[in-house]
């Protein structure tokens, strides 16, 4: 004999008196406290995307009527020599923009956690202070530091190393690295802040126990605070990496990305083919591939970083503290 349930009794069970709980739990006045900022989201940033994703499949030029293109676009920007090595110098600027912030932010935060000394709070905020400058200060500030007659090479030539004196952003082989050291300049102080917060939250007796075992401030650093910090080592892996895969500003206003083509990058062809040269296609299919491409660049660092991100922090510090 087949039993068939009650609807009425469904939610007689554990589970459905869950489920009904988490939906009588919403209410319109709760909705109502999101929507501003869902509708915000929905205007400027999914449409434009929706947009952008439409425009690639055609050729526009902005005034003219569209002419479907189907993947010739997308096939255009693999295709194109250019694009590739723009992609080639993004991947580079990594280095810079990503890896050398972090390593540089872990020092700092690792150093200022163990020293007390007056005026470290101030210390900490000019350190900060290149996060917050506007990006076109920076360029034209760093623009004059790395000058031919600038101070960098004034200082060089009064060390004895005029030598190596040169136009640093002029020059094809040390204008992709100069950039990369301005970003890395720019971004260390974000890292540095974000470590800062981490490290407050290590519980004490972890540090107290392994200078009992006898470890010193180096194994004290690998042992529990590195694997404590991960979760804002990603973090900061992520905005770093977003920021050098979409970094524009920084070098149109430093080398408009030469001398020649040694310093461009995607995000600058994207500008070049929307404005100048007026192939609005060209330039949707290239912003929506770079897209693509920082989302798998974060997904791949996120799975580097996290690791055994099944097990509790907790656990994962006090057993490298052993």
């Amino acid at each position: 004999m087949t039993v068939v349930a009650d609807r009425r009794t469904v939610g007689a069970t554990p589970t459905g008196r869950r489920w009904r709980s988490r939906l009588t739990g919403l209410s319109w006045s709760s909705l109502l406290y999101v929507a501003p900022a869902l509708v915000f989201f929905a205007v400027f940033v999914i449409y434009p995307i929706c947009v952008t994703v439409q425009t690639s499949f055609y050729n526009y030029d902005g005034l003219t009527v569209a002419t479907p293109a189907g993947l010739s676009n997308y096939l255009n920007v693999f295709a194109d020599p250019t694009l590739r090595a723009a992609l080639g110098h993004s991947l580079l600027l990594l280095v810079f923009y990503a890896a050398l912030p972090v390593v540089i932010g872990l020092i700092l935060a690792g150093a200022m956690s163990r020293i007390r000394i007056y005026g470290l709070t101030v210390f900490r905020a000019l350190l900060f202070l290149p996060q917050i400058l506007a990006s076109v200060v920076v360029a034209v500030a760093w623009r004059g530091l790395l000058a031919s007659d600038g101070p960098i090479n004034w200082v060089l030539e009064h060390v004895g190393l005029g030598s190596i004196a040169t136009s640093w952003l002029g020059n094809f082989d040390t204008a992709l690295p100069s950039i990369g050291l301005i970003g890395t300049w720019v971004e260390y102080g974000l890292c540095m802040v974000l470590f800062l917060a981490g490290i407050v939250t290590i519980d004490r007796s972890l540090y107290e126990a392994a200078r009992l075992d006898g470890a010193g401030p180096v194994r004290e650093f690998f042992a529990i605070t590195l694997p404590a910090l991960r979760p804002q080592i990603s973090i900061a892996l992520i905005l770093t990496i977003t920021f050098a895969l979409r970094n524009f500003d920084l070098i149109w206003n430093t080398t408009r990305g030469g001398p020649g083509t040694s310093t461009t990058v995607p995000s600058l062809y994207v500008y070049l083919d929307a404005f100048q040269n007026r192939q609005l296609g060209q330039a949707s299919a290239l912003a929506v591939v770079l897209t693509v491409v920082i989302l798998i660049v974060v997904a791949l660092v996120q799975l580097a970083v996290r690791g055994r991100s099944g097990e509790p922090r907790t656990t994962r510090t006090k057993r490298s503290a052993r």
